[in-house]
C-alpha cells in the first residue's frame, strides 16, 4: 500500500535545501571529533525542517517519478505549520 502523496517545496525551500548539502570543512578536534556537521547531517536537518513545514514525515520522502526537482513523495503527518 503506498500512503505517500505529492508535496511541493517553494523555489527558496530548494535552495536552502540544497545549500545545505554543500560539502563542508573536514576539521576535527584532539580525540577525532569532527568539528563541523557533515553534509549528510545538514541536508538531515534541513529535510526536518522541511517536514515541520509541510507536514510530513521526514524518513518517508521518495523522489518524485517524474523527475521533477521540487516535487516529492511523502507520508503526511496531518500537521503543517504555518510559513513564518
Amino acid at each position: 500500500m503506498n500512503d505517500r502523496i505529492e508535496f511541493e517545496m517553494t523555489e527558496e525551500d530548494l535552495a536552502a535545501l540544497l545549500a545545505a548539502c554543500k560539502p563542508t570543512p573536514v576539521m576535527f578536534l584532539s580525540g577525532g571529533t569532527p568539528m563541523c556537521a557533515s553534509p549528510q547531517e545538514n541536508a538531515n536537518r534541513a529535510w526536518a525542517r522541511l517536514g515541520e513545514k509541510l507536514g510530513f514525515e521526514t524518513m518517508s520522502v521518495v523522489p518524485d517519478p517524474a523527475n521533477r526537482q521540487r516535487f516529492f513523495l511523502a507520508r503526511p503527518t496531518g500537521k503543517k505549520n504555518a510559513p513564518a
